[in-house]
C-alpha cells in the first residue's frame, strides 16, 4: 500500500521536476517561481470546474492556461534579462514566488478552494487484496502517459529535436536560421505547464491555496538535484525515490518526512556530487 502511495506522490514530484529540468536545460534559468505555476494550475482547475462542471476540461485547461501565462512571462519579463547579469532571471522568478501568492490572497482570500474528485475516480479499487484510492492510481497512470509522450516528443518530433539541440548549443541552432527565442518560449511554456498539471491533479487532495507552492518548490529542487540537473531520467528517478521516502517515513515518523528528503539528497550528493544522472560538467 505504501509503495503505491509513494508512487502517487512521486508522480507529482516527477511532473514538477520534469518541468524544472526543461526550463533549466533550455534557458539555464533556475526557476524559483515553479511552485507559483503549480499553485496557478490548482486554481485554474478550480475555476474551470466552477464554470464548466467538468473535471476533465478543467485538468486539460489548467495546463494550457498556465502554459500560456508562462509563455507571456518568458517573452515580456524573462527574455529582456537574458543578455544582462545571470542573476537577474533568478531574482525575477524569486520575486514572482513572493508577489503572486500575495496577489492570489487578495483575489481569492486566505481560505483554500476545494476541488471535488471526479465521480468516476472516487472510492477505491482492489489491487489484489489491497484497496487503493482510484484517484491516486489515476495520477500514476496519467504521469506515466505524460512522461512517455514527452519523451516521444523530444526524441521523435522535429520540434523536440530542435529543442534538444538548443539545449546543447543554442548558438549553433541559431546559426542554422532557427528562431531560438521561440524555442525558449515553447520550452518554458511546456515546463510550467507540467508544473500546473501537477498542481491540478493535486488540487482534489490538498485544495487550492495561495501558499501551496512554497514547500513544493523546495522539494522539487531536491528531486532535480538528486536526479541530476538537466536530466529527465534523473527527474523521474528522483521523483520516484523521494515519493517512496516521504511515504515510508510518514508511516513511522511523520514529523520527519520532510527532513528525510534532504538527508537522502545529502547522502546521494556525498557519493555522486552531480546527482544520479547528472553530467560531469556544464558550460
Amino acid at each position: 500500500m505504501h509503495v503505491l502511495l509513494g508512487l502517487a506522490l512521486g508522480a507529482i514530484y516527477i511532473l514538477l521536476a520534469a518541468g524544472l529540468t526543461i526550463v533549466y536545460g533550455l534557458l539555464d534559468v533556475v526557476n524559483f517561481a515553479h511552485g507559483v505555476f503549480y499553485m496557478l494550475g490548482a486554481y485554474a482547475v478550480f475555476l474551470v470546474i466552477s464554470l464548466t462542471g467538468s473535471f476533465w476540461i478543467g485538468l486539460a485547461s489548467a495546463a494550457i492556461i498556465t502554459g500560456l501565462i508562462g509563455a507571456l512571462a518568458e517573452v515580456f519579463l524573462l527574455r529582456p534579462l537574458y543578455e544582462k547579469h545571470q542573476l537577474y532571471p533568478l531574482l525575477l522568478t524569486f520575486g514572482f514566488s513572493v508577489a503572486v501568492p500575495d496577489l492570489m490572497k487578495v483575489v481569492f482570500g486566505l481560505i483554500g478552494k476545494t476541488v471535488d474528485y471526479p465521480e468516476a475516480l472516487s472510492g477505491f479499487i482492489l489491487l489484489g487484496n489491497i484497496p487503493f484510492p482510484k484517484y491516486r492510481l489515476f495520477i500514476i497512470v496519467l504521469t506515466a502517459v505524460v512522461m512517455t509522450s514527452l519523451w516521444l516528443f523530444l526524441k521523435k518530433s522535429d520540434l523536440g529535436m530542435v529543442m534538444r539541440a538548443a539545449t546543447l548549443n543554442s548558438r549553433m541552432v541559431e546559426a542554422l536560421g532557427i528562431d531560438v527565442a521561440r524555442i525558449w518560449t515553447v520550452g518554458f511554456s511546456i515546463g510550467v505547464g507540467l508544473a500546473a498539471l501537477g498542481g491540478a491533479v493535486a488540487a482534489p487532495m490538498v485544495s487550492a491555496s495561495p501558499d501551496m507552492g512554497v514547500d513544493i518548490t523546495v522539494e522539487s529542487f531536491v528531486v532535480v538535484v538528486l536526479g541530476g540537473l538537466g536530466s529527465l531520467a534523473g527527474a523521474v528517478t528522483g521523483g520516484l525515490i523521494i515519493g517512496q521516502v516521504v511515504s515510508f517515513v510518514s508511516l513511522f515518523a511523520g514529523q520527519y518526512s520532510k527532513v528525510a528528503i534532504f538527508i537522502v539528497m545529502f547522502i546521494v550528493l556525498l557519493v555522486r556530487p552531480r546527482g544520479l544522472f547528472g553530467e560531469a560538467g556544464r558550460h
